[in-house]
């Protein structure tokens, strides 16, 4: 049974910078369902968008793969002994406990999961790369290096599908989806604190950028073509493809 995420259900005297630590591995998956509106949705298209990249005998990088959601699956997805799926986090406390996750399913295509940041893993015969809101935690001026990096791992036709929460480029708009996120998180038993807490938590944490931002930013690196097949309020994924 998943725990109630309760993290911020009490005022706080400082609310610190929001981390991936033992509290919030306790209650991620209970916290990803309430705060980002299509999650199953998004994983679940992971494994359908695997079964037209992925080729045998090649690579899948899950880079940021908090308790393997994504990784699984693309494990389930594909043909048996297709590929190898690594499943890297920076946190050491969801690694310890995506290792466990993995290892309580027999899996048709293996998921080794390693400890590390996402800007120093080796990416080489790759036919998928999966950052499944991620890249939004790594620093903006590192960004363009690591997604150059996957894109130089991937084989010709492989992909990269990049989910994120999105800025909308104008004040007013960006403050309506804002409104209408934070109305999906009431509607899903945050209150009124907790919604307020979690904001301050993030905000210098997760720093967002506009779709058109990222769209000119995988095109520098050589993808040859973007196509965001999901939106929902101020969140999106995105298969950016290797030609």
């Amino acid at each position: 049974m998943k725990k109630h995420d309760n993290i911020y259900a009490k005022a706080l005297n400082k609310v610190d910078d929001f981390k991936f630590d033992e509290s919030v591995v306790d209650v991620f998956p209970d916290m990803i369902q309430r705060s980002v509106p299509g999650y199953e949705t998004i994983v679940h298209t992971i494994g359908e968008l695997a079964k037209i990249a992925v080729t045998p005998n090649t690579v899948v990088y899950d880079l940021g793969c908090s308790l393997g959601a994504a990784s699984l699956s693309v494990a389930r997805a594909v043909p048996n002994d297709t590929c190898e799926i690594i499943g890297v986090d920076a946190s050491e406390a969801m690694v310890e406990r995506c290792k466990r996750v993995v290892q309580t399913f027999t899996l048709p295509n293996p998921i080794v999961i390693q400890h590390g940041f996402a800007q120093s893993v080796e990416i080489k015969n790759a036919s998928l790369v999966v950052m499944n809101f991620t890249l939004q935690f790594i620093p903006p001026a590192d960004r363009e290096a690591l997604l150059k990096r996957i894109y130089d791992g991937l084989n010709p036709g492989g992909m990269l599908v990049l989910s994120e929460k999105i800025r909308h480029p104008t004040l007013t708009g960006n403050e309506l989806l804002v409104d209408l996120h934070h109305q999906f998180k009431r509607d899903n038993g945050y209150s009124e604190l907790e919604v307020s807490q979690k904001r301050a938590a993030l905000e210098k944490v997760m720093l967002t950028d506009t779709f058109h931002e990222h769209d000119t930013r995988l095109r520098k690196v050589g993808f040859t073509d973007v196509v965001m097949w999901y939106k929902c309020y101020n969140f999106t994924s995105m298969v950016a493809i290797k030609g």
